[in-house]
């Protein structure tokens, strides 16, 4: 069964930027639509952003202009760069995409999450 495999998490200053990677485990058609949220503790989770069959990105009030989210030519990556990082900004972070695996077959994937952790 095809995953979701995120990388990027980590520790950073305030101010600071990261990449984070989401990329399935095996070949596909297509991830589309696909989606990034976050939850921080002791919050519920939270949609930050998605990313349309189209390459149209849209984004939440809390992180435009600051996060982007794109996709690589193959289809099979997603990324979500985070520029001028805020505490608030720490959470577990989850990519979400609903993922053709055959030519009718179709599947809704969620990542397992990696950690971001912004220092003030």
């Amino acid at each position: 069964q095809v995953q979701l495999v995120e990388s990027g998490g980590g520790l950073v200053e305030s101010g600071g930027s990261l990449r984070l990677s989401c990329e399935a485990s095996r070949r596909i058609f297509s991830m589309n639509p696909g989606a990034w949220y976050r939850q921080a503790p002791g919050k519920e989770r939270e949609l930050i952003g998605r990313l349309t069959s189209g390459g149209t990105a849209t984004q939440s009030d809390s992180v435009k202009g600051r996060f982007a989210i794109s996709r690589d030519i193959a289809g099979k990556t997603m990324y979500l760069q985070m520029n001028s990082l805020e505490p608030e900004d720490t959470a577990r972070y989850y990519c979400y995409a609903r993922i053709q695996t055959t030519v009718e077959g179709f599947v809704e994937v969620w990542g397992q999450g990696t950690l971001v952790t912004v220092s003030s």
